[in-house]
Formats: structure tokens, C-alpha cells, sequence
């Protein structure tokens, strides 16, 4: 058997240790983003934004759509780490999120409560409290500025009367030029959407679920609609589609 061609990768592909070019980009970019220093923070000091352990986050779009609303107090770096590059999360493994789609991140930590243990029986119950109260906030607001009325999440924000204002945010752009380039084709972004729609279709049609999935694959159809229905009109629409005996302008 003939060795390799040589590549850009060396002799031998097969013993490249980098991950593909998109996923070793996003790893850079996501890490960027959470060493950020927060200049917001009331000590005066600037923590850096993926160390604040009690926070909220939203993730937009290409078109820069709301699509997910999330809230931690384990770490914003750990679990905003574990939607984007490892897809441990259910609304990842359950195809209810595509990293693909997101380009922007937008956070809003809590200093003040930096040094409440979740477990602490005294001091967590009052912290979760107003996290939640914040997801319902930040929820709200994603969805009443999506035009589509909705966003991706399989469940609402937990329940409470607790009202509280919306803290200082840090948001950035986590996708590079080269991916953006890559990812932004519109026909890219329909191939993908409707790849992550028959995997979900696919998870609600072999398992029991709840109407949170099905929600989110409505959604998700309005959205590829939208987009579909949007690439059409500006590559010609209507006058754009020829007739019986007409040559083929594509061959």
C-alpha cells in the first residue's frame, strides 16, 4: 500500500491531535470571551466574566435572534462551556440547541452572591430566588423581542413573584471572521436548521415527551420558514422559477 500524499496536515493526516479548523476556533473564541474581564463589578475590581459563579446568559443567532435563555451557580464558564463544546447538555443531546447557530453570547452575572455556596441551606435559598427571577426577566424580554415570539428552550423559567431589574450585562461575538464567512451562508444555515429539525423529529418520535419539545420544533419550523422563505424572495422569488420547456439557466 502507497503512503500518504502529504498535506497541509503533514505526511499523514490520520495523526493530526487538533480538532477540525471550526472546533478549534470556537474553543479560542468561547475562551476570549469568558476571560473578558467584567467591568461592572461593584468591588471595583474585574473579575473575569466566565467567573462569576450565579449568573444568566442568552445565545443569538445569525440574525442576531434570542434562542436560548439560560441561568447557572455553578460557574458561567463551566456550563456555557458544556453547551457549546461538549454537548453534554439535553438541550444539545436532545437537538433542541445547535451550536452552529450561535454567534453571540450575552451574559449577566450576580457579584453579589460570588461567595453563596448553592448548598448553603441559609444563603442559597434567597440567591436562587432572584437567579430565577432574572431568567423569568431576561426570558421575557428575548421573547417579546423575537419575532417569532419564542425562543428554543424545552422548558419555562421556574415559577415565583420575586420581580428584580436587570443587572449590568457583557455580551461579544463568539464565531471569528473565517467561521463567520464559512457559517453565515444563508443555504448553510437552511442545511443546517433542517438537519437539527429531523433530529428532533426523530428524538420526539422514538421516546414519550412532553410539550416542551414539540414547542421547540415548532418554533424551529417558523424559523427554517422564515429563512427559507427569505432566500427565495431575495434570489428571485417567483420570476425566478422557470417553466416547462424552458433551459435550464443552473446547467
Amino acid at each position: 500500500m502507497s503512503e500518504p500524499a502529504p498535506s497541509l496536515f503533514g505526511t499523514n493526516p490520520d495523526f493530526i491531535k487538533r480538532p477540525p479548523f471550526e472546533t478549534d476556533d470556537l474553543r479560542a473564541c468561547l475562551t476570549r470571551f469568558l476571560d473578558t474581564p467584567f467591568e461592572h463589578d461593584p468591588s471595583g475590581e474585574r473579575p473575569l466574566v466566565g467567573n462569576y459563579r450565579w449568573g444568566v446568559y442568552a445565545f443569538f443567532d445569525y440574525d442576531d435572534e434570542p434562542i436560548y435563555v439560560g441561568q447557572t451557580n455553578e460557574q458561567l464558564r463551566t456550563r456555557i462551556r458544556r453547551h457549546l463544546t461538549n454537548q453534554r447538555t439535553d438541550a444539545v443531546a436532545m437537538s433542541v440547541l445547535d451550536p452552529f447557530e450561535v454567534l453571540r453570547i450575552k451574559v449577566w452575572p450576580l457579584p453579589q452572591f460570588q461567595a453563596v455556596n448553592p448548598k448553603d441551606k441559609v444563603l442559597a435559598p434567597p440567591a436562587r430566588a432572584h437567579l430565577d427571577a432574572l431568567e423569568r426577566l431576561i426570558t421575557n424580554k428575548a421573547v417579546a423581542e423575537s419575532q417569532f415570539k419564542a425562543i428554543l428552550n424545552e422548558k419555562d423559567p421556574p415559577p415565583g413573584t420575586l420581580t428584580v431589574d436587570e443587572p449590568p450585562a457583557f455580551e461579544d461575538r463568539i464565531v471569528s471572521d473565517r467561521v463567520l464567512e464559512l457559517r453565515g451562508h444563508p443555504d448553510f444555515r437552511i442545511a443546517r436548521r433542517a438537519l437539527i429539525i429531523s433530529r428532533l423529529a426523530q428524538v420526539i418520535s422514538e421516546r414519550q415527551v412532553k410539550g416542551g419539545l414539540r414547542r421547540v420544533m415548532l418554533t424551529q419550523a417558523k424559523r427554517l420558514q422564515w429563512l427559507a422563505a427569505r432566500r427565495f424572495e431575495a434570489t428571485g422569488g417567483a420570476t425566478s422559477v422557470p417553466k416547462e420547456g424552458e433551459e435550464d439557466a443552473e446547467e
